[in-house]
């Protein structure tokens, strides 16, 4: 699928801490990151020189993560590798409502919040869904899905380029497994997304067929391959 206004997707970091989350960055020079407790990723411009990167580690400090998402560029040789990621990037239909779900999209979905943050951990540390922090739910809406009470399913948004929103964290107790909570946590926020004029996108690792075979059946469409990667800074 081709779309004239997906160009920000080449660097939704980036883009959005330009935009939508710049009061929850951190920047020196050209480098930028977000909050620890908010997201592990940092950014650097599409052709970084030497003082640039000098930048990121004053930034991020000695030793640690410097977990630059999908951005292609290379960091010094001194950088040590920690984790490399093959990945999709898919982006949702246009219009409120993603392909068929087996119920309405908002039926026994409840609004996350603050009072929420030790469950979504707790569920995050469970089913691995990507990084969550103590402060990630501040990136956007998360809805959830709770069982007598316990919560046993989640996702939110995260990454916020110009025109568009990522949906993240999805993920479910094992406990819970194949009762829609997912595709109606997905299509609840694609609802939301649309209502505001934006667009829904998300990351997926490649070998996660049974996602990737969810999003499909929601009407999201592989856009391009993509690599994540991550640093320790000397």
């Amino acid at each position: 699928m081709v779309n004239r206004d997906a160009v920000s997707l080449d660097d939704p970091v980036g883009e959005s801490l330009r935009g939508h989350h710049t009061h929850l960055a951190r920047r020196l020079g050209r480098a930028a990151g977000y909050l620890p407790e908010v997201a592990t990723f940092s950014t650097v411009s599409t052709d970084p020189d030497a003082a640039e990167w000098a930048d990121l580690a004053r930034l991020l400090g000695r030793g640690e993560l410097a977990d630059l998402f999908s951005c292609p560029a290379t960091p010094p040789a001194d950088w040590k590798p920690v984790f490399t990621l093959d990945g999709l990037q898919m982006i949702g239909p246009a219009g409120s409502h993603p392909g068929h779900v087996d119920a309405e999209p908002d039926a026994g979905v409840v609004e996350l919040g603050v009072d929420d943050v030790p469950e979504m951990l707790e569920l995050a540390a469970r089913t691995q869904p990507g990084p969550f922090w103590s402060r990630t739910h501040e990136l956007g809406t998360y809805l959830g899905v709770r069982d007598n009470g316990t919560l046993v399913a989640m996702a939110g948004e995260r990454l916020r380029p110009p025109g568009w929103t990522e949906i993240s964290a999805v993920c479910t107790a094992p406990e819970a497994r194949g009762r829609g909570h997912a595709a109606r946590l997905v299509s609840a926020l694609a609802a939301r997304i649309a209502a505001r004029s934006e667009r829904p996108f998300l990351h997926v690792a490649e070998a996660n067929t049974g996602a990737i075979a969810l999003y499909e059946r929601l009407g999201f469409e592989a856009r391009k391959h993509v690599t994540f990667r991550g640093f320790r800074i000397p």
